[in-house]
């Protein structure tokens, strides 16, 4: 039953932010094309969805047109060669995923849950199958989510079975208050102006 709440509360959640911040949209558009008008202001790149099912995910694209567009951030050695000037400030602040609000109107995405995986992160996909949690659900199963327990927990820091633990934890405490603590803890670190990435 709650998945079909958290479907309804996502979708409006979502349409309300996308509202809301339709002039941050803007701003950071045009400066994406002022710095480089030769690349596209939204980056889509194949990720993995609720039951292993692949769709676009939606990012204000923060680097260079030369960078490689299939990895994992943390399988760059440094990445900052390949940040715009723009770039380097959004990611910083988070405001690339901003468009990842339009992934969870459309229903790709969740407003909270484990965050999707790379469609060639095989060890990743591979890891969550390991844990089982309510209702007979891995994180594998659920739509991913705009932030999660991994997420707020260290994310790019982590190899892959510890996101992977963290995920199964979401799964095995699944519901209304787990999502509640980890908006809430996300929402502190944004304010603090901490990266929930690191």
């Amino acid at each position: 039953m709650y998945l079909y709440v958290k479907r309804i509360l996502g979708f409006i959640l979502s349409l309300v932010a996308v509202i809301i911040l339709i002039p941050v949209y803007l701003i950071t558009a045009i400066a994406i094309k002022i710095e480089d008008p030769s690349g596209p202001v939204i980056f889509t790149q194949k990720r993995v969805g609720a039951h292993k099912k692949l769709f676009d995910i939606y990012k204000f694209r923060s680097m260079k047109m030369d960078a490689p567009h299939q990895l994992a951030t943390e399988d760059i050695d440094d990445i900052s060669p390949y940040l715009t000037k723009v770039g380097s400030f959004i990611r910083k602040y988070s405001i690339d995923e901003l468009p990842q609000f339009v992934n969870v109107l459309k229903g790709d995405m969740a407003m909270i849950a484990p965050r999707p995986a790379l469609w060639n992160q095989d060890n990743l996909i591979k890891e969550r199958d390991k844990y089982i949690g309510k209702y007979g659900m891995t994180p594998n199963d659920l739509r991913p989510g705009l932030t999660g327990w991994a997420q707020i927990n260290g994310r790019d820091a982590l190899n892959d079975a510890e996101k992977a633990r963290y995920d199964g934890y979401y799964v095995e405490h699944f519901g209304f208050m787990m999502d509640v603590r980890c908006f809430f803890t996300t929402f502190a670190k944004v304010i603090r102006h901490t990266d929930v990435k690191e």
